[in-house]
């Protein structure tokens, strides 16, 4: 009899995790995936992770359960090949749930999203009003859809880890470019995967590197995942007080993780590395501009989010302004975020 048609908290299960695929949304379902991991109802666990993202999981608690993803066809050998009695879909997309359809994964759970509940055996329904989503905060979404298989999430908190190793080469990289770690340093990640409508200007980033530098003695130091060389280069060139451009050196997620556990505050705009400042519990602050700040509502004890408020045409959650004018960033001071940068990292 197909667990389909069942409670699938009542028996034994081979679990398959279909992991999210961006950095931010993959930091905050650690602690979904370590319940997962601890959870007896299962006999066994594989997390797929898209293949750009699995250093992000390296050397944390569940890096031996990840099985990385280069193509959709992957991803349906994966589930052919573990035979899964059950998959927790968190990632919100049509084709991830269709894909585990196709597969035959008996047990399918997932947020009910992107017109896809019609491929879930088992579903969240996020709330509306009006005809229009309601947003709430992604960690919590992700926490509920793990409850639809009996996955109890005990905090919200996320974890990463990384070896030692590749802390003590991040650190001599760092001094050997300048800085002093006896004074430590600003970590300033300027770029924004999702698009141009998140990025701050530059010019506003250095400024705040610059006031940091003199009020607390911090090197600023840019960094930037491929293809964002010229924005680190830009933010850097505008620093008068010699922020150090990492667009030269070698960069990855993994390494990431040892660039921000090391520094004493990151700035960083509405994208992945804020969740890396938040698993390793450094203070950061984060420009937004056109999401909605419910949705990362989460982990905030380290944290300031800065944005504009009262624009009626924010939060628009477009990859470019619609409007061309990019208010919700262009109006946005460096007097602020350097207050909130002060605030929180006292």
């Amino acid at each position: 009899m197909s667990i389909a048609s069942t409670n699938p908290t009542e028996r034994a299960l081979r679990l398959v995790i279909r992991a999210p695929n961006w950095v931010g949304d993959l930091v905050m379902a650690t602690p979904v995936l370590e319940a997962a991991r601890e959870n007896k109802r299962f006999v066994a666990v594989r997390v797929l992770v898209r293949k750009h993202l699995v250093g992000v999981l390296a050397d944390g608690p569940c890096a031996g359960l990840v099985e990385p993803l280069a193509s959709d066809a992957d991803e349906v050998r994966a589930y052919r090949a573990f035979e899964p009695d059950a998959v927790l879909l968190l990632t919100n997309s049509f084709g991830a749930a269709l894909r585990a359809w196709r597969a035959r994964v008996p047990t399918r759970a997932g947020a009910a999203l992107s017109g896809r509940r019609a491929l879930l055996t088992h579903s969240v329904i996020p709330p509306t009003r009006d005809g229009r989503r309601v947003p709430i905060p992604t960690a919590h979404l992700l926490r509920d859809v793990a409850g639809l298989l009996g996955i109890l999430v005990p905090d919200l908190h996320p974890r990463l880890g990384v070896r030692a190793e590749l802390v003590a080469e991040e650190r001599a990289m760092l001094e050997r470019l300048g800085v002093d770690h006896a004074r430590g340093y600003v970590l300033c990640c300027p770029g924004a995967a999702f698009g141009a409508a998140k990025l701050w200007p530059p010019e506003r980033f250095a400024e705040v590197l610059d006031a940091l530098y003199l009020e607390r003695g911090w090197r600023g130091v840019v960094t930037g995942g491929p293809g964002e060389e010229a924005l680190v280069g830009a933010v850097a060139a505008a620093s008068r007080r010699d922020a150090i451009s990492l667009a030269r050196e070698p960069r990855d997620l993994e390494r990431l993780k040892a660039l921000v556990r090391g520094s004493k505050l990151l700035l960083v705009g509405d994208s992945g590395p804020r969740w890396y400042a938040a698993a390793f519990d450094v203070p950061c602050v984060s420009v937004m501009g056109p999401n909605f700040p419910e949705l990362t509502a989460t982990s905030l004890e380290r944290a300031r989010i800065v944005r504009v408020e009262g624009l009626e045409c924010a939060p628009c959650l477009e990859r470019r302004c619609p409007l061309g004018h990019h208010r919700c960033m262009r109006e946005l001071s460096a007097q602020r975020v350097l207050a909130s940068a002060l605030e929180v990292s006292t």
